[in-house]
């Protein structure tokens, strides 16, 4: 199969088309899958797995908290809390792995924030906890888009935030 713009590159790096949108299958992803759309790396990587892609539409995705997370070492060290500045992250990085699927020439491009509305942190995370992050596009055109996010541990809802991004050019690299 082709790479086209629509489709994802799996971990074994064959081509697999996103699911069309509508009543079929979602696509998944495991990590290895995430990290050939976006470019977060350890220890900034946020995703664990897609659970659920729905070109254009939705996302969801997983982030399982262990106390193994750097950023438990000073926040806090008595009372371990995933900061909420990396709960929005996370959603945005499930945002950006939506959004870059349907972007040609997605290596050569990243996503970054635009802006950040109506965020609201409502539970703590703690490391044991899962986090459910779903993202849902309220507009998407090539170079930007707008997408509501909520993040779950079970069936409570942990944060939430409409966010806006921007599509950019990758910085070229040193001796290129």
């Amino acid at each position: 199969m082709e790479d086209t713009p629509n489709s994802i590159v799996t971990a074994e790096g064959a081509s697999t088309e996103a699911a069309p949108p509508g009543p079929s299958a979602p696509l998944t992803l495991d990590v290895l899958q995430i990290m050939r759309i976006i470019p977060h790396r350890y220890p900034f990587l946020l995703l664990d797995r897609i659970v659920e892609l729905h070109r254009r539409q939705r996302v969801v995705a997983i982030k399982n908290v262990t106390i193994n997370e750097p950023f438990f070492q000073g926040h806090f060290p008595s009372y371990p809390i995933m900061p909420g500045v990396l709960v929005i992250e996370a959603m945005a990085q499930a945002g950006a792995l939506l959004l870059l699927t349907e972007i040609e020439d997605r290596e050569n491009k990243i996503m970054v924030f635009t802006g950040i509305e109506r965020a609201k942190f409502r539970k703590p995370v703690v490391p044991g906890d899962q986090l459910r992050i779903e993202v849902d596009v309220l507009a998407f055109r090539r170079t930007a888009g707008k997408i509501s996010c909520g993040a779950y541990v079970g069936d409570k809802r942990a944060c939430e935030a409409v966010l806006t991004c921007q599509v950019v050019d990758k910085p070229a690299s040193e001796g290129q």
